[in-house]
Formats: structure tokens, sequence, C-alpha cells
């Protein structure tokens, strides 16, 4: 198959997506990136909070992939799994937007969606109160986390997180998150 550049960029400017990282995401490719959005931020007329919005947001869908892929390492699809990350920012007409996506195991799907769905029933009120809350509890050492970053994204967000599962067969789903600023 002969890659055409030219089509997938127009493909990326139609969905709006002015940056795009796909592959293996390490400590080092994050930092890097980082740096990168920082710097293309700076120079797109956005606000100094919208910024630090959209680069918080940037940091934390990456170390959320990054931090699956460390915890699936031994699964039989963990090779598949570390290499299927992707994230985006771009704008469209309700604001700028980090979103990403990777593979996931179907049985850490069901625990996500509950998440993802009583984060996005809540008001930034109730958003706050269930960040202090999660702040308080005691989290095992080989928990995958207390949930504190997509509650963080939620509070920063200008709408409810998008989310979707993309059935691939019996054993993986490919998960998109997208967050507005």
């Amino acid at each position: 198959m002969d890659l055409n550049l030219f089509e997938l960029q127009k493909t990326l400017q139609s969905c709006g997506i002015l940056i795009s990282f796909s592959g293996r995401f390490s400590q080092e490719i994050i930092e890097e990136l980082g740096d990168a959005v920082k710097k293309y931020l700076e120079t797109e007329s956005i606000s100094q909070n919208d910024t630090y919005n959209v680069f918080s947001i940037f940091i934390e869908q990456t170390q959320n992939i990054k931090k699956y892929s460390a915890v699936k390492t031994n699964c039989l699809g963990g090779e598949k799994i570390a290499n299927s990350g992707i994230v985006t920012i771009g704008k469209t007409e309700y604001g700028h937007f980090v979103s990403s996506g990777n593979l996931m195991e179907s049985e850490d799907t069901y625990a996500l969606t509950s998440t993802l769905a009583r984060i996005n029933s809540l008001d930034k009120v109730g958003l706050k109160k269930l960040y202090k809350e999660q702040l308080k509890k005691d989290i095992s050492v080989d928990s995958p986390g207390a949930g504190l970053g997509l509650i963080d994204m939620a509070r920063k967000a200008s709408r409810p997180i998008e989310h979707s599962f993309i059935r691939l067969d019996n054993e993986f789903y490919f998960f998109t998150l997208k967050v507005y600023v």
C-alpha cells in the first residue's frame, strides 16, 4: 500500500487536527511532545488558562496510555497494546480538544465505561467533591490509579468528556477519549 501523505494531511485538517502522534509512548517521547505542544500553543491565540488546560490534558492522556501499556506488558497482546497509542490536539467550533486512543482488553472496558458515565453525570461542583473524595482514599500499590486524572480532565473540560469503544474482536476494543477546553 502506497501511503499518500497529502491525503492523510487533508484528512487531519478536515478533522481540525493540529498536532498528532501515533505509536509507543515512553516518558521521553511524552516529554518531547509536551515541549513541542507548549511551544505550539504559545503561538495560538488562546488564553493562558486554556493553554495550561490543553497541555495538562495532553499530559494526562499520554500518561494514561503509557501506564495502561505498562500494566499489560506481560499479557498476550501486550506488544499490540503498547504500539496502539495515538494522541491528537485540534480545534473545532467548540474550542481546542485533546483526543487519544489505544487498544484495551475487553475486560477492562466495563469499569472505565462506568467511571466515565459517573464523571459525565456530575457538574463542576460534583466533580470537585468527587476529586476530594478520591484524594482521601487509600489506593493500593497494584491499582492503576484513583481515577483522579479523568476527574481532573472533566474539571478542566468545557463539555462532557466524549469516549467510544470500537470492538475489534473478542479480546480487544479500541478506546477513544476526547476532551474539549
